[in-house]
């Protein structure tokens, strides 16, 4: 019997979880860990990482191709470190030379997790025959990265996507980036948890927030709508930049359903009138969390597959 393929090792780190799995040279993601990220110094959040990785690797057997890393932003692509914002103790962190250490002999190629995000929805989710697409997530924070004529735009230093830092209200609150008035700070989970609260809402968190909007909650409603609105001024600018196709959204935020795509989609429509954004379409996320791991995974194949 023949030893199974070599699979490409994919690993995702956020603020709140790091995950690693294992995806086939057809893109299906075959194992999966996930853990929490871990409070505490560099090493301590290191620590977690490599051990998943062991973990993961002793799975493959040991036929490991090649490995995929995303992280949290930004990172420093050609330097090969990261400086998460939700991640407080990494700051210019040797991310890939450790993984590299890790894995010798195997190539390690690193990027940001909006990057990732739209790649797994491009390659095996909701954007795939799409030429040009934003995917994006909503959660903690909001993320991004761009697919432009069927190939990902990481940019100069590996950064493009960071759509959670466009300003929608240049007098607005202050953001943990050093801005203001960033998309983030009004349409995040702990924005939308935060603003309803400050409007008399007693739950606590946003999950219970979007169950509220669904049952008919005004004031829960009215924070999905105000989030809703900036991410569609958000979507709108960049579509009009890009000159979009399409615009996948995930993360926790958008298992709200229809209590956010509501009112973003008629939100988008206010800021749609040129003719060649009029098609811009908005839909949910198909790959869910495993988005980014499958995305990381198409990080080792530089030269293809082309996406849309």
């Amino acid at each position: 019997m023949s030893a199974p393929a070599p699979a490409d090792l994919a690993v995702d780190i956020g603020g709140t979880t790091i995950a690693v799995g294992l995806v086939d040279a057809a893109g299906t993601l075959v194992h999966t860990a996930v853990r929490p990220t871990p409070h505490g110094d560099a090493e301590t959040v290191w620590a977690q990482v490599a051990a998943l990785i062991a973990e993961t690797v002793r799975t493959a057997g040991g036929r490991v191709r090649a490995a995929g890393v995303v992280s949290a932003g930004p990172i420093e692509r050609d330097a090969g470190t990261v400086s998460p914002i939700n991640i407080a103790a990494w700051r210019s962190f040797p991310l890939r030379a450790r993984v590299q250490a890790a894995l010798p002999g195997v190539a390690v190629h690193l990027g940001g997790d909006g990057t990732a995000m739209a790649l797994g929805e491009s390659w095996r989710g909701a954007g795939r025959g799409v030429p040009s697409m934003l995917g994006m997530v909503v959660s903690t924070g909001v993320g991004g990265g761009l697919i432009l004529d069927g190939a990902p735009y990481p940019g100069r230093t590996g950064n493009a996507g960071h759509v959670g830092h466009v300003v929608v209200d240049p007098a607005g609150a202050p953001c943990h980036c050093g801005g203001r008035g960033c998309v983030e700070t009004v349409a995040a989970a702990p924005a939308l948890v935060g603003w309803a609260r400050s409007n008399g809402w007693t739950g606590s968190d946003a999950k219970t927030l979007a169950a509220a909007a669904a049952a008919g909650d005004p004031v829960a409603t009215a924070a999905f709508a105000r989030g809703a609105a900036a991410l569609a001024a958000m979507i709108a600018s960049v579509a009009a930049t890009c000159d979009l196709d399409l615009v996948v959204v995930g993360g926790g935020v958008s298992r709200a359903g229809a209590v956010l795509f509501d009112p973003l989609r008629a939100a988008l429509a206010d800021h749609t009138g040129l003719a060649f954004l009029r098609g811009l379409r908005v839909v949910p996320a198909a790959l869910g969390a495993d988005a980014g791991l499958v995305g990381a995974a198409a990080l080792t194949r530089p030269h293809g597959p082309r996406f849309g």
